[in-house]
């Protein structure tokens, strides 16, 4: 197996730090798969999922996102995308490291996997450039915006204003997870809801990339998009023959235990896209890649990809 870290060259010069896993021998390779991670953590956090991955036959390629993980680098602003156009440059990352995939391995089909924030880039990814697409795989996706987001989206403009978009904000932070491990006490830690495994939970923790305060001005890039992605009308512009997988905990606060999953599947099945699975794990939580049953979560994802092939 080969693991190699690199950087790329986002479209205005960013320095990007994506990875890729590939098998020394590609013959072997039959699809190639690209992560787009959650917020507050970095695509190391994958690397267990893609050697697994890799072993099935699948090359597997992500990058940390703008404010997030080595894509931060020096002079960089944790938990901030961008003083104007911050997510679309992010987009943008996707679409160049994908570009760079084609020229690895440009006879082989491409899937995208999003997770949490991330699966709010993939569908967006999906319904500007589905066309690159062989398929969709959403893991732990945020459910469509209640009057919370509205008021977020409030809160993070007023803080934008009197405190500055580069500042990190503990006020948006607890608003918008504070709530979260209500249903998960006793708790021993803030993020108990991300998985059952005490073991994935105090890596998290111990991260020191992982779970860190954001800006009010990347809150504003995020809410923004999740208004923006879960519109009737721009569902319509995802490719009607892509086939989509989403897969979540019955557990997990962001799909409000799958209720909000199940509604983002009506989105695209309202829109005419007919190939769209979802599959609920009991007991589990937010992130199905880190539960105490990830290698089943994994290789259902490979019967998934390799059903669409």
């Amino acid at each position: 197996m080969v693991v190699e870290g690199f950087f790329f060259k986002g479209k205005d010069g960013k320095r990007i730090y994506a990875k890729r896993w590939l098998n020394k021998d590609r013959s072997k390779t039959r699809a190639v798969l690209q992560i787009s991670h959650g917020m507050a953590e970095h695509i190391e956090r994958y690397d267990d999922f893609a050697r697994y991955m890799v072993q099935q036959g699948f090359a597997v390629y992500g990058n940390d996102h703008r404010g997030h993980g080595k894509t931060i680098g020096k002079n960089g602003i944790e938990g901030y995308f961008g003083e104007k156009d911050g997510w679309n440059l992010v987009l943008s990352d996707l679409l160049s490291l994908q570009e760079r995939i084609r020229e690895d391995y440009n006879d082989l089909p491409v899937f995208l996997l999003g997770h949490s924030m991330g699966s709010l880039l993939a569908r967006e990814y999906a319904q500007r450039y589905g066309e690159n697409l062989h398929g969709l795989i959403l893991s732990g996706t945020l459910a469509p915006p209640g009057i919370d987001v509205y008021m977020g989206l409030i809160a993070a403009r007023i803080e934008g204003l009197i405190k500055g978009k580069k500042k990190k904000s503990p006020f948006l932070h607890k608003m918008s997870f504070g709530g979260f491990n209500k249903k998960f006490q006793p708790s021993d830690t803030e993020h108990d809801w991300l998985s059952s495994d005490p073991w994935e939970v105090e890596a998290y923790e111990n991260d020191p990339l992982c779970g860190n305060v954001f800006t009010a001005g990347f809150y504003q890039d995020l809410l923004r998009s999740v208004i923006r992605v879960n519109k009737q009308e721009n569902h319509e512009r995802t490719p009607k023959e892509l086939p989509i997988y989403l897969f979540s905990g019955e557990h997990d606060p962001v799909g409000k235990e799958t209720k909000g999953v199940e509604l983002i599947k009506e989105k695209y099945l309202k829109s005419g896209n007919t190939l769209v699975e979802t599959r609920y794990y009991p007991k589990g939580r937010h992130e199905m890649l880190h539960e105490s049953n990830k290698e089943a979560v994994y290789q259902d994802v490979v019967n998934w990809m390799t059903n669409h092939l």
